[in-house]
């Protein structure tokens, strides 16, 4: 285990790495585009960007079946079968691009014409970016065989440059807009379309030289049945992608038709800051989702399993690290974000960070399922109990409930989600569910109970001002270091931790020295 860890520590450092830097400018770049927009006009872009989203259901599916059969063969260690993933994956990606493309043209009509609530004057100006959304949308496609090689490989080094590149492409494009004197709302959606083309073109540059699997020959590498199985997996993974996307996305809409362009202004900041802070749970279920897969494929269902838990252990507590002194802050973090946030912002991110941090204790768990190839029940779960949440939601919204009842219902959801998750997991993986209790659970809840409860204690004491913050965060820091090592960290993981830290230092020191 400890060649393992070793690997996911160094491409999760490549990961924090590129991390570090893009949420700084991400962050940055968000200030900028909502003083330069306007909360109306970014309300806009949210609702446009929501809807193509939301049709976006199509690649997701795809993108988890080409990763899912990449990384199984790579641990199974057949280099032919990769080059014919890959090629049945690229055309079976060139034909999504053209559908998706299409029912998304089809898609605006309706849009605009009944559903999107935009002001007359900014019509044409919503019209521009979805159309230009729909190239992105495109090329973003076409993306996912070049990831699925890089994620097979955990060549993390190279997806951190990419993230190098894309972030200052955006910071740029928000200068531009600040400084424009044309109408600012066009500029930015015609620009933020070209950085997916960019980031195409360099990723394919680099795959096709450096992997010997990338090879585009489909008359030589092609499979029927591989095409089959590819098809069938992602048909499951379908429902349920079709289901969350317009979960999700569908909430901008639904806010939108009741609350107007406002409600998605606030919307849009709140997914911007749950974004960035869950950044930092994904970049280390980037570098460990690929081991997860592997080792299914190589038959090692034991340690396939260990590092499940670990998985959904520390992405919580990765979570709730930021998450806690992030809700007991949030109208001061937003005041100096922000200057002026949108109303209910607040609200919204505190909501929104409260089902994401429940959603990491069975984040890996999907990667699980699905490294067994038996995804049809679950999904078809999942869809079920997604199906029904805008619905909802919106008979809420019409019989008088509060603008927070969207998130309300969201929670609901992912509360049954989690459940789901847990009997497909015992029925397919063998999960023991007082394992997952003792692992996962239990240490999760005792830290968040110390943290949160540390960290409110300066409330009492201080007015809102900057001092509270630092001592809040100080606090939360503190108490979550002390309670996750003593805690949260296994004996196996404390003794791997240290035996880590010791390597780190002996390379340093052997470095000095030289």
């Amino acid at each position: 285990m400890s060649g393992t860890a070793n690997r996911v520590l160094k491409n999760t450092c490549y990961l924090y790495a590129r991390m570090g830097i893009t949420m700084f400018i991400s962050l940055y770049t968000t200030r900028i585009i909502l003083n330069s927009l306007g909360a109306s006009d970014f309300g806009i872009f949210n609702i446009v960007g929501g809807a193509i989203g939301m049709l976006g259901f199509l690649n997701a599916a795809m993108a988890d079946a080409t990763q899912r059969f990449m990384s199984y063969s790579e641990g199974e260690g057949n280099k032919e079968k990769q080059k014919k993933i890959f090629n049945v994956s690229f055309i079976l990606h060139l034909i999504l691009a053209i559908i998706v493309g299409f029912a998304l043209i089809v898609a605006g009509h309706f849009f605009f014409n009944g559903i999107f609530n935009i002001p007359t004057e900014k019509e044409f100006a919503a019209k521009v970016i979805y159309g230009s959304l729909i190239i992105s949308t495109i090329f973003t496609v076409m993306t996912v065989p070049y990831n699925a090689v890089m994620n097979a490989h955990e060549n993390m080094k190279y997806y951190a440059v990419m993230g190098f590149i894309e972030a200052p492409l955006k910071l740029l494009v928000a200068i531009v807009c600040m400084y424009t004197s044309s109408d600012k709302l066009i500029i930015y959606g015609v620009l933020m379309a070209c950085i997916p083309l960019i980031m195409l073109t360099i990723m394919r540059i680099y795959c096709h030289k450096h992997y010997e699997e990338c090879i585009i020959a489909p008359y030589t590498h092609w499979n029927k049945k591989l095409m089959k199985e590819m098809v069938s997996f992602a048909g499951w993974n379908l429902a349920s992608s079709i289901a969350s996307i317009l979960t999700m996305q569908g909430v901008s809409i639904v806010l939108n038709s009741f609350w107007g362009v406002l409600a998605n202004a606030a919307q849009g900041i709140a997914n911007q800051l749950s974004g960035q802070i869950m950044v930092f749970s994904r970049t280390m279920l980037t570098a460990l989702n690929p081991i997860i897969v592997k080792n299914e494929g190589a038959n090692n269902r034991e340690k396939m399993l260990e590092a499940t838990l670990a998985g959904n252990k520390f992405s919580y507590l990765i979570m709730i690290f930021f998450a806690i002194p992030f809700c007991i802050e949030m109208p001061f973090i937003l005041k100096i974000w922000l200057k002026e946030p949108p109303e209910y912002a607040v609200l919204f991110c505190r909501l929104i960070l409260l089902r994401l941090s429940i959603t990491q204790l069975t984040i890996t768990f999907n990667t699980a399922i699905g490294a067994t190839g038996k995804n049809k029940n679950s999904n078809l779960m999942t869809s079920i109990i997604m199906i029904f949440m805008l619905p909802l939601t919106s008979l809420l919204y019409y019989w008088g409930a509060p603008i927070y009842t969207i998130y309300v219902v969201l929670i609901i959801m992912v509360i049954l989600l989690f459940i789901s998750s847990i009997y497909f997991m015992k029925k397919l993986c063998n999960l023991k569910i007082s394992q997952f209790i003792e692992d996962v659970i239990k240490p999760c809840l005792i830290i968040s109970s110390i943290t949160l409860f540390i960290g409110l204690l300066p409330l009492w004491e201080f007015e809102e001002s900057f001092l509270r913050f630092i001592i809040v965060s100080s606090a939360c820091c503190i108490s979550f270091g002390i309670s996750f090592y003593t805690i949260g960290l296994n004996q196996k993981e404390k003794q791997l931790m240290l035996s880590l830290i010791n390597n780190i230092i002996k390379r340093n020191d052997y470095i000095f020295k030289k």
